[in-house]
């Protein structure tokens, strides 16, 4: 069942951009995920949120970190593919800055029906 009749929710096509990166990394003296959230917030994107992991390596840390303040982090927004291509540009010099990482890639999104009645 796909949804297609409306029966179970609504499913689109969007895409996904995450961004890894440090979350000790600092843009200006502010956390650097603190911008790129805001950045995506100013551009009207649909919504963006924060995970920090626990540990993790990649290209600017070789060997796990096990601090959460020195740990990994991603950045991920959600919204139409173009929005993003056209974001990523406009965050280049914080990518650059920060050896962060970018991923793009298309998902679907599924929406569920709202419930008509309310539950307690």
């Amino acid at each position: 069942m796909d949804g297609s009749d409306g029966s179970h929710g609504s499913y689109g096509a969007a895409a996904r951009l995450t961004i890894h990166l440090d979350a000790a990394a600092l843009w200006h003296h502010r956390p650097a995920y603190a911008e790129l959230v805001h950045r995506a917030r100013r551009e009207g994107l649909s919504g963006a949120s924060v995970f920090h992991g626990l540990t993790g390596f990649g290209a600017g840390h070789p060997r796990p970190s096990h601090l959460a303040a020195k740990g990994p982090c991603a950045v991920v927004i959600v919204d139409e593919e173009r929005r993003l291509r056209d974001f990523l540009p406009r965050v280049e010099d914080i990518l650059g800055e920060t050896s962060a990482v970018a991923v793009l890639d298309r998902v679907r999104i599924h929406r569920p029906v709202q419930s008509r009645t309310r539950r307690p």
